[in-house]
């Protein structure tokens, strides 16, 4: 087919991928005389608006191919979609595989349009780094054989047990056992993870809550006392920065525990609170109503997780005001939140959020937890809108992590490519080189086994229970991690590992994948490979905020481009179980089977 436009291709629209408002885009088409006489319009529709034509202009015509150009200053921050009418024999081109132009004669898959705040910028202390990933419990206890701070804990002293699931007479003891992990057994492994070359910690919950997972906030202003105090924290910051790490606290706004000091159903804490007290200083933050099979509005129907109403004034001033939550928690040392499920937190709130994290400097870090293309997410029927600026500073990549384990386990290097460079062109780069990649999180299986072993399909917790591979499969699982790794940490965007993955630990869902860290394993064939990418990361500035070119996508190869400001790296991964040879800035390098090559030289 003639190449007629590919909004991946510079020539035919710079800049690439989202642009700040006000700034001017330049599209170009190519269409041979051959087509006829044609008058091109790009159609350009805001998401939920109405379209608008603007004409192209002839630019002449050089062997029988007719050039066209617009020149069309960016609009308001929005989402924003467009196709090309040629005003001939009714052909439009919208966007293929690729980026690239196919004709049609009925509406299809127009091309994405973001544009974002102009003043719209991100730490830039955390480009360039690597974030590690820790569930607090499950690390490291520094502080061995301490007593529970509340007699319905169950505390666990074999470390190598699995984390419990069953029923029993009481109701079960999910969530309910502890294996002690705390802020000195953090502070105790600051050296083995600044070796790893970890620059940022993301501890989920630290607040005092009533499960091991503590989702279910029972107080915001004080860290749980199995963990140790907030002193202790504030310590535990003090020294991660001094060895060049920092930290940032998972914040659960969009409910609480029912069993905490604001609602209170349980008694736990004395007479009062939400649930007992009408007059409570903390009802307005809920919703009560005979309506509700628990009486009250509650997170996905679990009556132990009460909903928040985000709106309520009070609420709002309780976490961003001065001495609020925030506010507390990064004066002690913090450098950011990760905000629990973002998608239920209204856009107005979370730009609240920025201002009182932003607050204490431009250098902390917004993240939320987002599953989707987070410029064209849509929740509760509304456009969001968190990714243009005045919300978040990134995301939690899933279609990235999506990828990444699609390729190694077979699908083709052409569609994978497809799903990377939808992301590098619909997120505004300030947000792009921001958002963590990961293989593994608290909320999926762990990646060795998502790669190796197969898939739970919805199956119980008794059948995910005990699973390990065996060695043949195992051994290549591993070899595959690490090419799994190799790509979220060279791809835009701050690569993450989730504690446990670097000795390979094993786990389906909840709670299998939160077994405690193994610190007696002897497999130490992952770590050296994430010692040398976070070497890579930290030496070549094309990591830190470098462009994304694809240079070629097929079959089991893999292998792109990062442009830094004074360095260019070439990656190429190989899925196949054959010595591949690649050329790489224009002269042959060899890639092992199931692995990569990554290279780098400075700019002309």
């Amino acid at each position: 087919m003639d190449h007629l436009y590919n909004s991946l291709d510079p020539a035919c629209k710079s800049p690439f991928g989202a642009v700040r408002a006000g700034r001017r885009v330049r599209f170009s088409l190519t269409i041979p005389s051959h087509y006829g006489f044609v008058e091109p319009r790009l159609v350009l529709t805001p998401a939920g608006g109405q379209p608008a034509e603007h004409r192209m202009q002839f630019e002449g015509c050089v062997e029988d191919v007719n050039h066209f150009s617009l020149s069309l200053r960016a609009p308001a921050p929005g989402l924003y979609f467009y196709y090309f009418d040629l005003y001939s024999d009714f052909r439009k081109l919208y966007r293929g595989p690729l980026g690239e132009a196919v004709i049609s004669w009925v509406p299809a898959t127009p091309w994405q349009l973001t544009v974002y705040e102009p003043e719209f910028e991100t730490p830039a202390e955390l480009k360039g780094g690597v974030l590690y990933q820790i569930f607090p419990d499950r690390f490291c206890e520094g502080v061995p054989g301490k007593p529970l701070p509340f007699a319905d804990r169950v505390y666990r002293e074999n470390k190598r047990g699995e984390p419990y699931f069953w029923p029993n007479e009481n109701g079960g003891q999910l969530n309910m056992d502890y294996f002690g992990g705390d802020f000195a057994g953090i502070k105790q492994k600051l050296p083995y993870l600044a070796d790893l070359g970890v620059t940022w910690l993301y501890l989920n919950p630290i607040f005092e809550a009533h499960a091991n997972h503590r989702y279910n906030t029972a107080d915001y202003l004080k860290a749980d006392p199995l963990l140790g105090t907030n002193e202790d924290f504030a310590d535990l910051c003090a020294e991660a920065k001094r060895q060049g790490i920092r930290i940032i606290l998972d914040g659960v706004f969009s409910h609480t525990g029912s069993d905490s000091v604001y609602f209170n159903k349980e008694g736990r804490y004395g007479w009062g609170g939400a649930y007992h007290d009408p007059q409570s200083p903390y009802r307005s933050w809920y919703d009560f109503s005979p309506d509700y099979p628990c009486g009250y509005r509650s997170w996905w129907g679990f009556d132990t997780l009460p909903e928040v109403n985000e709106n309520d004034a009070a609420y709002r001033e309780f976490v961003c005001g001065k001495g609020g939550v925030i506010d507390t928690w990064l004066s002690l040392g913090a450098s950011g939140f990760r905000l629990d499920v973002a998608d239920e937190l209204p856009d107005d709130f979370i730009r609240a959020i920025r201002r009182a994290v932003k607050a204490h400097g431009p250098d902390k870090y917004l993240l939320g937890e987002v599953w989707e293309d987070a410029t064209t997410k849509e929740s509760y029927g509304v456009r969001r809108t968190y990714l243009l600026g005045k919300g978040l500073d990134g995301v939690m990549n899933y279609p990235f992590r999506n990828a990444a384990l699609a390729f190694v386990k077979g699908r083709p290097a052409e569609q994978v490519a497809e799903d990377l460079l939808a992301i590098c062109e619909h997120y505004p780069p300030p947000a792009l080189h921001a958002v963590m990649n990961f293989m593994s999180t608290h909320d999926t299986e762990r990646a060795l086994t998502a790669i190796a072993d197969e898939p739970s399909n919805g199956r119980d917790r008794y059948w995910q229970s005990g699973r390990r591979l065996p060695r043949g499969q195992y051994d290549q699982g591993v070899r595959l991690l690490r090419l799994a790794y190799a790509m979220i940490f060279t791809l835009p965007g701050v690569p993450s590992i989730y504690y446990g993955d670097e000795v390979a630990m094993q786990g389906y869902r909840d709670p299998f994948n939160r077994a405690y860290f193994e610190w007696d394993s002897r497999e130490y064939r992952v770590r050296p490979v994430l010692r040398r990418l976070a070497q890579y990361r930290r030496e070549c500035d094309a990591f830190k905020d470098g462009s994304f070119e694809l240079l070629a996508a097929q079959g089991g190869l893999l292998h792109y481009r990062r442009r830094g400001r004074t360095q260019t790296a070439e990656i190429a991964l190989n899925r196949t179980p054959r010595l591949l040879t690649v050329q790489m800035f224009g002269r042959p390098a060899e890639v092992e089977p199931f692995g990569f090559a990554v290279l780098t030289q400075n700019n002309a």
